[in-house]
């Protein structure tokens, strides 16, 4: 029979395995207990010779289900990497031999372990499927470029180079973006001393010379539905008209927004034209194109003052909290076209902390120092005018003095904000952000303060643009996946995803082209493109279940489940990460990935050996995200830590994917401890799908009713927020659980 599942253990002896285990052993209980057609020993079964026995089985038709009992799955992943089959791995070598001491004592419950580790696999093969594709895909090698700054042209001219046409959305009347105003750009070239020219024109040449890419200028995205590899894109000029363009990956390259400098009061900029931004200096160097630069009142200046972090690395209300990292060295090139006009021009850059981030910011410094550039550590605390005059007052940090200083001009360091469309998740005021409930039925209900203009339209039921990540930011997970955005297949470079000059900002086009042009290729093969590169599977349910309850759907961190017409959900498979928080959240375990089920994880739950209360072999379950939690327990193996012999590890692909159901079987099994390890969550968070680890812990935060319940202790559940450095403290998490079962006692649902 075509679907019969035939599975076929294979128990590796190497790495000291053979040595500390009893393999006969392992093979009787993977034939006996976890029903595998059979069982096989090899000394090292990742050596050419155990792979070819394996890939012999499989050819031969003797299994389809291949379980392999050695290391850890992060181990030897290209060795047993077999083809149209399932694999499951029991984790001996780091999960057992490498965390319990090796002497007559621990001998037997090692071993113990070793056989549930083998059940544990066993299991989870037999409720495994073979992922297939959906049949949904094509290739489509076409990437829409939205902005048509330096980062825009960039990621077009990239993604062109590589073999990918590319369409670059342009709301304005022409290219160029802020770069296009500016009169020269900071120095990267050695010796890194002279402001260069900005290299828009010859970033315009190039794209206007290329034939795979088509420039849309007075142009906005009206409508972006589909997925990944089949965006169906409309764009629409001032007029009216409407283009449609079939689109396989999005670069959102929209930039940024000048801090608006009306907020400063103090600095006078809403008294006085002669107190100005950078943005609008530029204007004025353009005008004076090398010569001596002039105030609107048509002044030649004298003498201009620098305000650095204006409005920015301040907590106060509506000013910017972070750095926009450019400022520094603008403020110096800016100086540098005064004293290259004329040196007896009086430049003063006034600093709390100053920063010239790159590879010449110092060079670029000390050239400004020797043109005569005054640099002094002060705060401004206001500016007065009078006139056409300026006094700037402010602390000198040095002399400790309260100190002014007469200026021609002003120019204000006001930081960049980010170009991005409306929050689709931004939590209205009256909504407390502690209440999970609340938020959910704001997001649920888009309750969104929507006072920007959209700028992908996104026909999504989450919500019309990319979710920010913080201050607006539209990135998604600032550690490991640069340039991702919480819409799989939308990737974000350049100043709306995080502060950056303009030298970043072609490298951060260059990255965000790559990553489109990955996922078109991963789209094309229905493959996911991050984190879990390569997996075919993508969540299905099971439609006579279904309450439409809509959980799944609000609480998917990527937006890649719709509702159909009744009111089903409808999954977007090339949208989908995943990471199964849909699957956690689903309260009638309705929605199962081919691969990763309520079954495959439960039934690894369930067929664990439980000894009675009389044994005093307590059972402890660890469900650790595989991202983190996983590899940390890993390398704690591989540094000798020990743990409790009684805990039962099940990788987990998100804290988020976690069913409730999954502890209450476990606790009504015997089970008398439950640890849940997850990523950092909250502002900083690490968790690789966004949202995961934050959702569970919102729902772990119940679980105390369902212990209640059951007349069990608060103490036996515990959920915890784990790094991959945490080392030491997973394995210290572990045995305090032993601890703490030790105390209370065993569970009274013991068979």
């Amino acid at each position: 029979m075509a679907d019969e599942i035939l599975m076929g253990a294979y128990i590796c002896k190497g790495c000291g395995l053979g040595d500390r285990l009893d393999c006969g052993q392992l093979e009787s209980t993977a034939t006996r207990d976890g029903k595998a057609k059979f069982a096989k020993s090899h000394d090292f079964l990742c050596s050419a010779e155990g792979v070819a026995m394996i890939q012999a089985d499989i050819d031969s038709g003797e299994t389809n289900h291949v379980i392999i009992g050695a290391c850890s799955r992060r181990a030897k992943v290209e060795a047993f990497n077999f083809q149209n089959v399932t694999v499951s791995r029991a984790n001996l070598r780091e999960g057992v031999i490498w965390v319990r001491p090796d002497n007559d004592e621990a001998n037997e419950t090692t071993q113990e372990m070793a056989d549930d580790y083998i059940r544990m696999a066993c299991a989870e093969s037999k409720y495994q499927k073979l992922p297939q594709r959906s049949g949904e895909q094509e290739l489509n090698k076409n990437i829409m470029v939205v902005g048509g700054g330096i980062t825009g042209m960039t990621a077009a001219i990239e993604a062109s180079k590589a073999g990918y046409p590319a369409f670059i959305i342009e709301k304005s009347g022409e290219l160029g973006g802020v770069m296009g105003q500016l009169h020269k750009r900071v120095a990267t070239t050695s010796p890194y001393a002279e402001p260069e020219d900005t290299t828009v024109a010859d970033l315009i040449a190039a794209v206007e010379a290329d034939p795979d890419i088509t420039v849309h200028l007075n142009s906005k995205v009206t409508k972006t539905a589909g997925a990944p590899g089949r965006f169906d894109v409309d764009v629409s000029t001032e007029s009216g008209a409407t283009t449609n363009l079939s689109i396989g990956a999005i670069v959102q390259a929209s930039g940024m927004k000048q801090f608006d400098a009306n907020i400063l009061t103090e600095f006078a900029y809403d008294k006085s034209d002669n107190v100005i931004t950078q943005l609008e200096l530029e204007a004025l160097a353009k005008e004076a194109n090398g010569g001596p630069i002039k105030r609107k009142d048509g002044k030649e200046v004298q003498s201009v003052v620098f305000v650095q972090c204006a409005g920015q690395r301040s907590d106060k209300e509506g000013h910017l909290p972070y750095c926009s990292g450019f400022c520094c060295t603008a403020s110096i090139k800016q100086a540098m076209y005064f004293k290259d006009a004329n040196p007896d021009v009086d430049t003063v850059i006034m600093y709390d902390d100053l920063r010239t981030p790159g590879a010449g910011g110092e060079d670029f410094y000390r050239s400004g120092q020797k043109k005569g550039i005054i640099f002094t550590k002060s705060s401004v605390s206001t500016i007065e005018a009078n006139g056409a005059e300026l006094t700037v007052n402010f602390n000198d940090k040095i002399l400790n003095e309260e100190l002014s200083m007469p200026a021609d001009l002003v120019v204000l360091a006001t930081g960049q904000v980010a170009n991005s469309g409306p929050d689709p998740y931004a939590i209205p005021m009256e909504v407390d952000e502690d209440d999970a409930e609340a938020v959910a039925a704001a997001a649920d209900a888009h309750e969104v303060a929507i006072n920007v203009e959209s700028i992908l339209n996104l026909d999504y039921r989450q919500g019309t643009d990319l979710p920010h990540l913080k201050h607006g930011f539209t990135d998604s997970h600032f550690i490991c996946f640069p340039y991702e955005t919480r819409r799989t297949g939308i990737y974000s470079a350049g100043p709306v995803r995080r502060p950056m000059d303009s030298q970043q900002a072609a490298i951060d086009a260059t990255g965000a082209a790559m990553k489109a042009i990955l996922e078109v290729e991963s789209a094309a093969k229905g493959a996911a493109a991050h984190p879990r590169s390569g997996d075919l599977s993508f969540p299905t349910f099971r439609i006579e279940g279904c309450t439409q309850c809509k959980r799944c759907t609000v609480e998917c961190p990527f937006g890649a489940i719709n509702e159909d017409e009744k009111g089903y959900p409808q999954y977007n498979e090339s949208r989908c990460r995943r990471c199964g928080t849909c699957m956690g959240a689903c309260p009638v375990r309705v929605i199962s990935f081919e691969n990763y089920s309520v079954d495959s994880v439960g039934q690894q739950i369930k067929n664990v050996d439980m000894p009675d209360e009389f044994d005093e072999k307590p059972r402890i379950l660890v469900l650790a995200c595989e991202n983190d939690a996983y590899p940390a327990l890993d390398m704690a193996a591989q540094n000798k830590l020990e743990y409790s012999a009684f805990a039962r590890i099940v990788p987990v692909r998100c804290l988020g994917s976690v069913n409730t159901i999954w502890l209450t079987d476990a606790l009504n099994s015997g089970y008398d401890g439950i640890i849940l390890m997850g990523c950092q969550k909250g502002d900083d968070y690490q968790c690789h799908f966004v949202k995961g680890s934050e959702i569970a812990h919102v729902r772990m935060s119940k679980i105390a009713d369902t212990l209640q319940t059951l007349n069990l202790e608060e103490e036996r559940v515990a959920t915890y927020e784990v790094a991959i450095t945490d080392v030491e403290r997973t394995t210290q998490l572990i045995n305090d659980m032993a601890e703490t079962v030790e105390k209370i006692g065993m569970s009274p649902f013991k068979f």
